[in-house]
């Protein structure tokens, strides 16, 4: 995939979404990946990822996923999206996570519902923001919180909406029963789980979205190993030679496969595919026109999914 502007991919071409009362392409940009990560031998090039994230918004991208806990050292996700991108295009979306936080050691902890707000502050100072387009409470596996109720912390983030700090809110690593009670307190606009096409437990929960105009936005969704589900080093490769099958006609890479295949889920379904890297960024951003036919889908879709492990990351 070439740079210039005549070849170049656009992520329109994967169509909209109404994330809330925003208008949203249904590629957009993940930015974990711009910081590496605490164990990296040496820390990631700013000046790619300040390239990165410029051309992101070139190329179409008006939906950035963040999160203030997204740092190591000396990389903060935030710092370089303001950097990057200020002053924010009117139409850019920048939606973020709270319910995690680092210590001064880097280790993470879980905020109490009354230290939401200092989180909500934090995210909205570091992007150079007036308040957060969307903020997702971001649940789990902490402290044992797979199955546990999410109602007062999602109900302290939606007394902030109603303050005015947050303007939409979603939900993140969840189940189906934490969606009802979420739904009972404040409106939600997207949920964000783990997805992909050999990681399909949540199929259910991506139909139930659809029904209720709620955005799915999975992560990993272009992942080829399911996080705790192989030996550590491991690699799953349940369904890697019809990936490749369809990658080969359409003269794209694997990657590209599962991300339209991810998108084909539903017009509700917003990819956030990460990279620090430009060239793997307009790959990414090009599986947005890749077409599938219905021959094509049935062989991807009749792959049975990899194990699943018992908690989510």
């Amino acid at each position: 995939m070439t740079s210039n502007q005549s070849s170049a991919p656009n992520a329109a071409a994967a169509g909209t979404w109404q994330l809330g009362d925003r208008t949203v392409n249904r590629i957009g940009f993940g930015s974990m990946r711009l910081t590496g990560m605490p164990s990296d031998e040496k820390p990631k090039d700013r000046d790619e990822a300040i390239t990165v994230l410029r051309r992101a918004v070139e190329l179409g991208v008006n939906h950035i996923d963040t999160a203030a806990f997204y740092f190591t050292p000396t990389r903060s996700a935030n710092e370089l999206i303001s950097t990057a991108l200020q002053p924010y295009a009117d139409n850019l979306v920048i939606t973020t996570k709270v319910g995690p936080g680092r210590t001064r050691d880097g280790e993470f902890e879980y905020a109490r519902p009354d230290q939401l707000r200092g989180q909500v502050e934090e995210n909205i100072r570091q992007l150079g923001l007036d308040h957060l387009d969307v903020a997702n409470l971001r649940w789990g596996a902490w402290m044992d919180k797979d199955t546990s109720s999410i109602a007062e912390h999602f109900g302290a983030l939606a007394d902030l909406r109603e303050a005015g700090l947050i303007r939409h809110l979603g939900i993140s690593n969840i189940v189906a029963e934490q969606l009802t009670e979420a739904t009972a307190i404040a409106p939600v606009v997207c949920v964000q789980n783990r997805y992909a096409l050999t990681d399909r437990a949540d199929d259910a929960l991506v139909d139930r979205c659809a029904e209720h105009g709620i955005a799915f936005v999975p992560f990993f969704a272009v992942a080829t190993s399911i996080p705790g589900a192989t030996p550590l080093g491991g690699r799953d490769v349940t369904g890697q030679a019809e990936v490749a099958k369809v990658a080969e006609a359409h003269g794209a890479t694997p990657a590209q496969v599962r991300l339209a295949w991810t998108l084909h889920r539903g017009n509700h379904v917003l990819a956030i595919p990460g990279t620090g890297n430009s060239g793997h960024l307009e790959e990414n951003i090009a599986a947005g026109r890749l077409r599938l036919s219905s021959d094509e889908l049935d062989l991807l879709d009749g792959i049975a999914p990899a194990s699943t492990p018992q908690s989510r990351p």
